[in-house]
């Protein structure tokens, strides 16, 4: 594990640049990702150094730690309760799903944390205290 938390540390540190799509500060409907130039008279395809960087493999992360979360664990996305059963607490960390509502992620945190699992996207689904609307209205008079 020590080995894994210095790979995931030279990862955060490693120097690679942002990779920008060819155009992207010309056109404002252009979606900031990235985008292979193909031009043929592309300054960017032709590599010229001023124009910015083309992704290499050489920019990827070490193979132990490729699609780790920086906190160590490796990440299982869960979209019901019974997903949470065979997972290893001590290397994989939750993900719950974004399509998942609020009952169900409640369920889903509950039993992540009694199995001893880190939930990485947590909620606080504690309800919130409803001000009587008799109050609302004597805020408003007081204002007046």
């Amino acid at each position: 594990m020590d080995e894994t938390r210095r790979l995931i540390r030279a990862r955060a540190r490693h120097n690679k640049p942002t990779f920008k799509r060819r155009g992207i500060h010309r056109k404002t409907k252009l979606e900031d990702v990235w985008r292979r130039p193909r031009g043929l008279h592309s300054k960017q395809r032709r590599q010229f150094k001023a124009k910015g960087a083309l992704p290499r493999p050489g920019y990827g992360a070490p193979a132990a730690v490729r699609g780790m979360h920086p906190s160590g664990y490796t990440e299982v996305r869960v979209f019901t309760p019974a997903d949470l059963m065979n997972l290893n607490p001590e290397t994989q960390a939750v993900r719950i799903a974004g399509t998942v509502g609020n009952r169900k992620r409640g369920v889903i945190q509950e039993q992540a944390l009694a199995l001893g699992l880190k939930v990485l996207n947590a909620k606080d689904l504690t309800p919130v205290a409803e001000v009587p609307a008799a109050a609302e209205e004597e805020e408003v008079n007081e204002d007046e």
